[in-house]
């Protein structure tokens, strides 16, 4: 497996702007060769590999809080196989995520829903040798109901993500 290591959401990063009056933030990083993928084609590679076992945990999450008014999202591997990732364009839904911002060297998905926003970004860093993707999450609750969900998807999303990321790699 990839070595994927927690880090500071880049510098550059659209979502920098939100870091303050976040509920929960977190980044990890991910050292790759570079060949010539967008951000967007980076983060349809790591979703599309996404492990089963996350799958189940999506559909279990979406079973538990359907009675509660928050949504179904699908599965995190639920993306279009055949779509190309240069066709996707802002507003589209690239799975369980509608794209906020794209450009080459980031893609910025989010949902929003009464209880909370989560906004994902995966961004390239040019390095001597390669690149490294930075894939970082914001999440601002908006009630009671967000702040109890996010008690069970903290301990959970920490494990996850570092999982995701590291299918960039293959």
């Amino acid at each position: 497996m990839a070595l994927v290591t927690p880090s500071p959401v880049p510098a550059g990063s659209a979502l920098q702007e939100r870091l303050k009056t976040s509920y929960f933030h977190d980044s990890y990083q991910l050292q790759l060769p570079d060949d010539g993928s967008s951000a967007m084609a980076l983060y349809l590679r790591c979703v599309a590999r996404t492990p089963g076992w996350i799958d189940q945990l999506m559909r279990l999450r979406n079973r538990m809080v359907a009675p509660f008014g928050i949504k179904d999202l699908g599965t995190l591997s639920g993306v279009d196989p055949a779509k190309q990732a240069h066709s996707y364009r802002v507003g589209e839904r690239a799975g369980i995520f509608r794209i906020d911002a794209l450009s080459d060297g980031e893609v910025v998905l989010g949902d929003r829903d009464r209880h909370l926003d989560v906004q994902v970004s995966v961004m390239k860093l040019p390095r001597p040798g390669g690149l490294t993707v930075a894939m970082s999450t914001v999440v601002h609750v908006h009630n009671a109901l967000g702040r109890i969900y996010m008690l069970g998807v903290v301990p959970a999303h920490r494990i996850i993500a570092p999982s995701v990321t590291a299918k960039m790699a293959g």
